[in-house]
């Protein structure tokens, strides 16, 4: 019996080595990509100063940014857990912000690759829909953020212990937590946009630089976002739910966050709380394009 115990102690003791190996190597690897830098070839863009201009880059900031940053671009708490802490940055130039000390390239940098000044990725901002943007959209939304009154408020730097960061080199966020990482590096995507107006071909523009794939699909025939916490999202084909609804039903969901079934959106899964600041031109667009999609059988993920 002493001998089997011995063994049984023996065996533990080396799989439980082997679990604080896999462990410190997940959390080294994760460490590593958190401190990854990256050399990108930042684009040239005119950012203009009219008051035209700042009005359009509101409009867009409005129905984009403030879910994170906030209705004053002041940033704050956005994730917080007992492994990690990341804070949306204060945009502004008051104390704390960044718009103090950016030049047009770094808000490309930003905007475009998701890589900081300092050549680090941002974390969890969505680079990859907002390269879809025009060189023109993406000009007035830097000219409205630098046009900001200032507001002081100091964030926190983003913050992974030892936990965090096995997680990370685990892979357990999935992508959109290291965004450099996760995209393409090759410039923007969108050099020119549809012409504005109530058409699919806007509507799908509108699509892409508010990242519906990521949590619908890339087909938008259901999915999931990577951020754990995420449910499943519904088909938006017309093989989806949204047969039985109407333009107007779909306007209404979006302006005050309930369903055509009376179902209130969780504004954590579905951003609508900023999504409403689209016009109803805009919605219609979206909801042409939605209409012009092939009916698919819903996915589940």
């Amino acid at each position: 019996m002493k001998k089997f115990f011995r063994w049984f102690g023996i065996v533990l003791g080396s799989l439980l080595g082997l679990i604080v190996i896999v462990f410190l190597g997940l959390a080294f690897k994760g460490n590593s990509m958190l401190n990854k830098k990256y050399d990108v070839q930042v684009e040239k863009l005119t950012i203009p100063t009219d008051a035209a201009a700042i009005a359009r880059g509101e409009h867009w900031v409005k129905a984009e940014c403030i879910g994170c940053h906030g209705d004053d671009l002041s940033g704050g708490p956005f994730f917080e857990a007992p492994f990690a802490t990341i804070d949306a940055k204060n945009l502004t130039s008051g104390k704390g912000g960044v718009a103090s000390e950016f030049i047009d390239a770094d808000w490309i940098r930003a905007l475009c690759h998701g890589v900081s000044p300092e050549s680090d990725s941002l974390l969890i901002m969505p680079a990859s829909d907002f390269r879809y943007f025009s060189d023109a959209d993406l000009s007035d939304i830097i000219a409205y953020v630098k046009s900001v009154p200032s507001v002081d408020k100091e964030t926190r730097e983003p913050n992974f212990n030892l936990l965090g960061k096995a997680l990370v080199g685990a892979g357990i966020f999935g992508k959109g937590i290291l965004v450099a990482n996760d995209i393409q590096q090759s410039g923007p995507l969108t050099a020119s946009a549809p012409n504005a107006g109530i058409t699919p071909e806007y509507g799908e523009y509108i699509v892409n630089v508010s990242g519906c794939r990521v949590c619908h699909g890339a087909n938008l025939s259901g999915g999931k976002s990577p951020e754990p916490t995420a449910i499943t999202a519904p088909n938006l084909t017309p093989g989806g739910e949204l047969i039985a609804w109407s333009e107007a039903d779909f306007i209404k969901a979006i302006r005050t966050g309930v369903t055509l079934s009376g179902h209130p959106l969780d504004p954590r899964q579905m951003p609508w709380e900023h999504y409403k600041n689209f016009s109803d031109d805009e919605l219609k667009a979206i909801w042409a394009y939605l209409q012009s999609l092939p009916k698919l059988e819903t996915t589940i993920p």
